[in-house]
């Protein structure tokens, strides 16, 4: 029962990320792989302070990620992610404003 079950999940990993391989499957990793990004410049930047902070790369990440994702989800017809991405990018490209009108206030510092 034990040897089906590993048989059947390594054809399933084979067909999902294998057999299906094409331009569309390597930007979406690719997408995923910059958006999760963002997470170790997040932790990176929070141990060196001491203290959680989220540093203004972690919005550029999240938007580069975000915005390749919703590109992704577009391209292959995906309704719940081009959803989910639409409306988090505009999360991130107004946290990013925010950041940019407080720094030319003189507010604040941008962070690293």
């Amino acid at each position: 029962m034990l040897i089906q079950y590993g048989q059947a999940l390594g054809d399933y990993l084979y067909d999902v990320f294998v057999a299906k391989f094409d331009f569309w499957l390597a930007f979406g990793l690719v997408a995923q792989l910059l958006f999760t990004a963002r997470f170790l410049v997040q932790w990176i930047s929070s141990e060196r302070a001491g203290k959680s902070v989220v540093p203004m790369a972690f919005w550029f990440f999240s938007m580069g990620g975000g915005l390749m994702t919703l590109v992704y989800g577009i391209a292959k017809r995906e309704p719940v992610i081009i959803l989910g991405q639409a409306m988090a990018t505009v999360i991130y490209v107004r946290n990013i404003m925010l950041i940019i009108k407080a720094h030319a206030r003189g507010s604040e510092t941008l962070p690293n």
